[in-house]
């Protein structure tokens, strides 16, 4: 284990415990949060949680078990599709089951390490673990990832998606018919706070948009295209389970499993099917688009059938 004892600088009065570790120990937001759940934060020796607040002059000690070294193991992935691929970025379409990189406690396949296995040399800005990373898609979501090879490309992917002029089109079908048919989710998304796997409508979490427009509806479900103006984790899936319409096949959200089962559905129905950018080099615009998967089609063919 690992240990500090500081004090609060006035600077971070008021300010959230996770926020505050990240700024003052150098964490990731995520890591920090890890470390209050374990009841790894005590300010005058009170143990705090993640979403408390620090008062300036107050001392503060941290305690902490370091993190695993993460490696890239070069795992070929077979099914994993090059969309587009040129000297500073390739476009991947990742099947389900496969992860953005390799994190503690994960032991399949990345698409890091797909591409390593395949012979790519990617960027190696950002974290080891996740080099060339500069978005990421769930396990379990399959569609578009584009990843950096060059420094350059890196820093300008980077820079786009802060600055949202990426255009992330989703396809995903929920359970029920939105309503209106067509509109905008604003709603802040935070760690759920009492469920260490997953995230929440809060009224503290990170600023979250979500744009949504209904393209075809079936008896009880609905296909919706989805627009990410933020990118949180999750979002999609948070989103439209706080609006009561949770993507069909997500057990983790509240999907109904009787109605999973009956579409032969074993992971959520959730697709990034467009996706479209600067070039980070060139500047000209890159379109790509991927196919439904063989079980997310199956699933809209019975529903199709159904109607």
């Amino acid at each position: 284990m690992e240990s500090r004892s500081l004090p609060v600088p006035d600077g971070l009065d008021g300010v959230r415990v996770d926020a505050a570790l990240a700024k003052m120990l150098g964490f990731s937001r995520t890591f920090a949060a890890e470390v209050t759940e374990a009841g790894g934060a005590a300010l005058d020796g009170v143990v705090l949680g993640k979403s408390d607040k620090l008062r300036a002059g107050g001392w503060l000690d941290v305690e902490w078990a370091p993190k695993q070294e993460v490696r890239i193991e070069p795992i070929a992935v077979p099914d994993l599709g090059i969309v587009y691929d040129d000297d500073d970025i390739v476009v991947v379409d990742k099947p389900t089951g496969v992860a953005a990189h390799p994190s503690v406690g994960w032991e399949g396949p990345t698409v890091v390490g797909a591409l390593a296995a395949a012979g790519f040399r990617i960027a190696t800005s950002g974290a080891p673990e996740r080099q060339g990373v500069v978005h990421r898609l769930d396990v379990g979501t399959s569609g578009l990832m584009v990843v950096a090879k060059t420094e350059d490309a890196y820093s300008a992917l980077k820079r786009a998606f802060k600055e949202r002029t990426v255009e992330k089109i989703y396809h995903a079908v929920v359970q029920g018919h939105p309503d209106p048919l067509a509109g905008t989710i604003d709603a802040p998304i935070g760690r759920h706070p009492s469920h260490s796997w997953k995230f929440a409508v809060i009224p503290d979490g990170k600023p979250s948009v979500t744009h949504y427009e209904t393209l075809e509806a079936f008896p009880g479900a609905s296909l919706l295209e989805i627009h990410l103006e933020t990118g949180r984790t999750h979002q999609i899936r948070v989103h439209m389970a706080a609006h009561r319409h949770p993507c069909v096949g997500d057990p983790l959200y509240g999907a109904d499993p009787t109605l999973s089962a009956r579409l032969g559905l074993t992971r959520q129905w959730l697709h990034a099917h467009r996706l479209g950018f600067a070039h980070p080099i060139t500047g000209e615009w890159v379109q790509t688009e991927s196919p439904y998967p063989a079980d997310f089609q199956h699933a809209l063919d019975v529903l199709r059938d159904e109607d």
